[in-house]
């Protein structure tokens, strides 16, 4: 996307995310539900940043993901959610929910200025309530190989919708720096984006491109009896692969006493599927850092919006912050060497867990 085409998709993508998300309204759920895909149930709202997200649980026992809106940019944003998740299906190795077919065997659906789509609640729990072995987040890190050589093999509608935690937007979001409290979290967010600038987008183009998940965080990698899953590809699009590698990574940022603050485990799970090219290498600290600095300019400005939602939104704002503190220290040339000894890690032996 050239500079002059990304100002205005990026204010899109602004835009979409400066608005609250519909508010969950049972009777409504119920409605659609029943009239979609014939079926009744009990309703739990959750919590959701854009969409209209409700919990179904069956009679039978079963439980689904209901997800529903009325925006219009929410349409091209469950074709590609809806699309991504059948694309997936039954792909070996890889857990994520399964879409439900409408009544009319259709993904999704869109009627009356409402659209939306079911799916399966992927049973297991969240990778941030467990306890951070390194032999888990080594399969962590296969795992997520295995979703994007899936990805990688998938051709879906509205991957290059304006969504602000694509990497096209990351030249923009300065516009956000005055949410940031003076201080050395405002250096470290500038000079990671300094360096992403500088050194890292203009080999952007070097780097493979496909879909994506874009937001493998703790809170959407659940470890499922298959193995680690994934959930919620909303934040889903075109971006570079490493992309997916570099923000899971940042994420398991949180000692400053181990290599890569801890992160080494996942680096060497995804490699032992995906090995990093010499570029991969190269970049991928930078991309980690330039990620945590995206995450934390996004949420200090969404909780500045919408402050009754902070803690919502700012789930994982303090180990983003931890993280690039820790990252911080790494200079070029013993970051790509700590990706190096990394990516070389041998599976951790099984009494690791």
């Amino acid at each position: 996307m050239n500079a002059l085409a990304a100002q205005p998709w990026f204010r899109s993508a602004a835009n979409n995310l400066a608005r609250r998300a519909d508010a969950n309204e049972t009777d409504r759920t119920a409605a659609l539900l029943e009239r979609h895909y014939g079926l009744t149930g009990t309703i739990v709202p959750l919590s959701s940043e854009v969409e209209r997200t409700a919990e179904i649980r069956l009679p039978d026992g079963r439980a689904l993901i209901f997800k529903t809106a009325t925006r219009p940019e929410a349409v091209e944003s469950f074709r590609f959610q809806s699309n991504v998740l059948a694309s997936l299906r039954g792909t070996p190795g890889v857990s994520v929910p399964e879409v439900q077919p409408t009544l009319q065997g259709k993904l999704m659906f869109v009627a009356d200025c409402v659209c939306g789509y079911l799916q399966t609640r992927l049973e297991g729990d969240a990778l941030h309530q467990q306890p951070q072995t390194p032999r888990l987040i080594f399969k962590t890190g296969a795992a997520l190989a295995r979703l994007d050589q899936a990805l990688g093999r998938t051709e879906v509608p509205a991957a290059r919708r304006p969504v602000l935690w694509n990497i096209s937007c990351w030249p923009h979001l300065s516009d956000f720096a005055p949410h940031l409290p003076p201080g050395p979290l405002s250096d470290h967010v500038r000079r990671a984006m300094s360096d992403y600038a500088d050194r890292i987008a203009p080999r952007l183009s070097d780097l493979d491109w496909q879909v994506t998940h874009n937001d493998p965080s703790p809170h959407n990698m659940l470890l499922t009896p298959a193995g680690p899953g994934f959930i919620d590809f909303g934040d889903g699009g075109w971006n570079p692969r490493l992309q997916d590698l570099a923000i899971a990574a940042g994420h398991m940022v949180t000692d400053s006493t181990q290599p890569l603050g801890g992160a080494a485990p996942l680096i060497a799970g995804y490699a032992s599927v995906l090995p990093l090219s010499a570029l991969e290498t190269k970049l991928l600290v930078g991309l980690m850092r330039a990620r945590q600095a995206a995450l934390i300019l996004i949420n200090r400005w969404r909780s500045h919006l919408f402050p009754e939602e902070a803690a919502y939104i700012n789930k994982n704002l303090a180990r983003a912050e931890r993280g690039l503190a820790i990252l911080a220290s790494l200079d070029d040339a013993s970051g790509e060497a700590a990706v190096k000894a990394a990516a070389m890690l041998p599976r951790p032996p099984s009494q690791l867990n």
